[in-house]
């Protein structure tokens, strides 16, 4: 493998969903961050931004030295094209960094209607190899997104066999589809709700049962287990103890899944890969990393983690006894402010006084706390804190950060 030339290239990519998960992303150190607009990109259910929030929220991201890279990486059909224009103009008028892109006629209309627009080549496009790399880089790419499917080796090649300002970069943590770089028929054949156009129903994390024609309406597991099978159900990624190898592959960028996903979750595994890669510049030649990090990707609700192709053929990437997601931790507050020994908070998860909490800051490690002095936002002392979004406070000399997150463990 080759070494990075530059520690500066190193890039933590956050999701963002919405307004609250880019404040997320910005509280918990990403250097750059990938939305959505109302079409043309792959993710539908998050509520994504509008030409006016779009403009509001790139300005936030821009105030605080952090890039937004916007989507367009749907496969668009004839009655959405003509909508591609003005698309353009509310990306150009917000001064997104970015926009990312799969369909050659969109990459197209962006050299077209954008040209000064820096181009990212979406992992939808399926590139493998350094020919396709350096046809996309021919064609105005700055950055190509590899597919999932590769190994850190086979990066390794296409970094030195492409153009030193062509930027790389791969997913590093998050689901994992079971098609080749997302590209699936499953949800649009069975549901009609098209993988390509954002619009994925997950029916590869059902369980199946076989059927057999002469037999109807009897059903048969795959093997002994009375909940079925989950044939198709990939494990997450998660490349937290890998950081140093990826960075020595020539990976420039390295992308967070999950705009459908949690602020909390975004806090955390942001918070997770932003303190890693610190701790990588600041020594790359003996990376290690402190446990506490490593701990940290635990504490979101995931699947089981595996390291998917970057170390050849998936072993044990699949997970056959249920769908679920692993949860062992639950948010209770987020801190307002402190003040006079008082920790002021709002909450989110029902808890009791004298219970043990976590508090996640962007500042270092995770520190505990015991609230044995809990009490309503008039002063007066309480048992629990137990209706939503509720105003308390606990006493504690302690000050932490606005906006830090306040947990306990399940």
């Amino acid at each position: 493998m080759m070494n990075n030339t530059s520690n500066n290239l190193l890039e933590i990519l956050s999701p963002v969903g919405d307004t609250e998960r880019l404040r997320a992303a910005l509280d918990y150190g990403a250097d750059a961050v990938y939305l959505g607009g109302q079409m043309f990109g792959m993710r539908a259910s998050p509520q994504n931004f509008t030409s006016e929030t779009l403009k509001t929220a790139v300005d936030l991201a821009h105030s605080q030295n952090v890039k937004v890279y916007m989507t367009c990486n749907t496969l668009p059909r004839n009655n959405e094209i003509i909508h591609f224009e003005k698309f353009l103009d509310d990306a150009k008028n917000a001064n997104v960094d970015a926009l990312i892109a799969n369909d050659i006629g969109v990459l197209s209309l962006i050299k077209k209607y954008a040209p000064d627009m820096e181009i990212h080549i979406s992992t939808q496009a399926g590139i493998v190899n350094f020919v396709t790399a350096n046809e996309f880089y021919n064609m105005g790419a700055k950055r190509v997104v590899l597919a999932r499917e590769l190994s850190l080796d086979e990066i390794a090649e296409i970094r030195g066999k492409t153009p030193k300002n062509l930027d790389i970069e791969c997913f590093v943590h998050g689901a994992m589809c079971v098609s080749f770089s997302g590209r699936c028929l499953l949800s649009s054949y069975l549901v009609d709700r098209d993988a390509n156009r954002g619009e994925c129903a997950q029916p590869c994390r059902w369980g199946y049962h076989l059927m057999e024609e002469k037999r109807t309406n009897e059903f048969f597991p795959v093997f002994e287990d009375q909940s079925g099978t989950y044939i198709l159900n990939a494990k997450d990624l998660c490349m937290i103890d890998h950081i140093d190898k990826l960075a020595e592959a020539g990976v420039n960028s390295f992308k967070i899944e999950g705009r459908a996903k949690s602020a909390y979750y975004v806090s955390v595994i942001t918070n997770a890969y932003r303190k890693a890669m610190d701790v990588y510049k600041a020594n790359p030649n003996d990376f290690k990393l402190p446990q506490w990090i490593h701990d940290e990707v635990f504490k979101v609700s995931h699947r089981a983690y595996c390291s998917g192709f970057f170390f050849g053929h998936p072993k044990d990437c699949q997970y056959y006894e249920n769908s679920g997601y692993i949860r062992e931790y639950d948010v209770v507050a987020v801190i307002d402010k402190c003040e006079n020994g008082m920790i002021h908070a709002s909450q989110r998860n029902k808890f009791f006084k004298g219970d043990e909490i976590e508090i996640l800051t962007h500042i270092g490690e995770p520190i505990t706390i015991i609230a044995d002095e809990l009490f309503n936002e008039k002063g007066e002392p309480i048992e629990t804190a137990n209706h939503a979004t509720m105003k308390f406070m606990i006493k504690s000399d302690m000050i932490f950060p606005n906006n830090a997150i306040m947990r306990i463990k399940k």
